[in-house]
């Protein structure tokens, strides 16, 4: 097993840099060079990408080979982070993104979503059922260290290494991983796209995905597992920035501790696959515990001192959502991969990329309307709300059919 999962915790690691590197590094980057706060946000455009891997996934079913795409698809972002290294954004002034590096930017995210297709397909057809769980561990643990990396790890080094340097790094790392899936002892037999399926219809190709066993409960549970949660993950920590707490010592706890209790928790959770319920039972106690930290915050009046009991709390909560959410990703991720397992050879990828697109639509929905409902609502109510769909998951579970339990 250890020859499968090295090379899918070294895929899944860099594919874990994009992320990192446009969510941690870029924005300062960015700003440090003159860039408005509105060209930083707007950055986020191009995330654009990751919403559409339906469109390749069928590519990467049944064109060319699977080991192809992964040599093709990773050496092509270490060719454009090569490109992202010549075009520092300082050369269009501090007016706004250069329209070349958006656009390499784009192409990043592109060949970032297209590996994702590929990575996640050699995991569905290399990992027997017994080792699904630990290969959803792996995934799940390597692509946070490379987002810590290329996010945090990087940015230590911003005062010592230019924009150049920095890409051409990224680039190195890129390149290297290219080579070693080529070279791969585990990945030199995998199976040639599925031509020897019934061709796909694309016509009814949405159709012929839902009527997979499974498909339809697990769509509607990855579309909502994490409501609750991300609602509550985007808007705690400015809560909390709001009664008191340094910019600091908040980057602290919701950056190195919250990255390292997620990755803890993603790393136990391969090992609690049977006890999905009460995984999100804990979540949704833990959410609990920040819904009442909010009652309380929301009198008038209250502050968090520099050494009180309901301070050191709010931080813990905030450690102990993150914990309990890598739980939950690392047994959802390890369901999503079960249920594509079932579907024909031929639609595999495009059977997982459906399911993670809705993971990403999901969490995407509510972290988005969090702040208007905040607003609207608010603080405690919100977070009854949030509460309230943190416990429609665990419910739901009760509805899964046989060949998913």
């Amino acid at each position: 097993m250890r020859r499968k999962l090295l090379p899918l915790a070294g895929l899944y690691l860099v594919q874990g840099l994009p992320y990192g590197l446009q969510s941690g590094l870029l924005p300062v980057l960015l700003r440090a060079r003159g860039l408005s706060l509105t060209r930083v946000g707007l950055a986020k455009v191009l995330y654009l990408p990751w919403l559409f891997k339906l469109v390749w996934a069928p590519l990467v079913d049944t064109r060319g080979s699977l080991k192809a795409w992964l040599v093709l698809s990773t050496a092509a972002l270490g060719l454009v982070c090569g490109l992202l290294a010549a075009l520092p954004p300082a050369e269009a002034g501090p007016a706004g993104l250069p329209v070349t590096v958006a656009g390499l930017l784009l192409l990043l995210n592109l060949g970032a979503a297209v590996q994702d297709v590929a990575v996640d397909t050699l995991a569905v057809q290399l990992l027997e059922p017994a080792e699904v769980g630990p290969g959803n561990t792996v995934q799940v643990v390597a692509y946070k260290l490379g987002a810590v990396l290329a996010g945090g790890g990087l940015l230590a080094l911003v005062p010592t290494l230019s924009w150049p340097l920095l890409f051409l790094l990224l680039a190195a790392a890129y390149w290297l991983a290219a080579a070693l899936v080529w070279a791969a002892p585990a990945l030199q037999q995998l199976p040639a796209s599925g031509r020897s399926e019934p061709p796909l219809r694309s016509l009814h190709l949405l159709q012929d995905l839902l009527a997979m066993p499974g498909t339809l409960w697990t769509a509607g549970f990855v579309l909502t597992y994490k409501l609750g949660e991300q609602g509550a993950s985007s808007l705690f920590p400015l809560f909390l920035l709001d009664h008191g707490i340094s910019t600091p010592e908040l980057g602290l706890w919701n950056g190195v501790g919250a990255v390292v209790c997620s990755i803890v928790g993603s790393s136990l959770g391969g090992a609690l696959l049977a006890r999905h319920r009460s995984v999100l039972r804990f979540r949704l106690g833990g959410l609990a515990c920040q819904t009442t930290l909010l009652f309380h915050l929301d009198t008038p009046g209250v502050r968090l001192g520099p050494s009180t009991v309901l301070r050191g709390a709010a931080l813990l909560s905030l450690c102990l959502q993150h914990l309990l959410g890598g739980l939950v990703t690392t047994t959802t991720f390890t369901l999503m991969m079960r249920c594509s397992q079932r579907a024909p050879r031929a639609l595999q990828a495009t059977h997982y990329g459906l399911l993670a697109t809705l993971e990403l639509l999901g969490k995407l929905f509510l972290g988005t309307l969090a702040g208007a409902l905040a607003d609207s609502l608010g603080r405690p109510l919100c977070f009854a709300f949030f509460l309230v769909l943190s416990g429609m998951p665990v419910l739901y579970l009760s509805l899964a059919p046989g060949s998913l339990a």
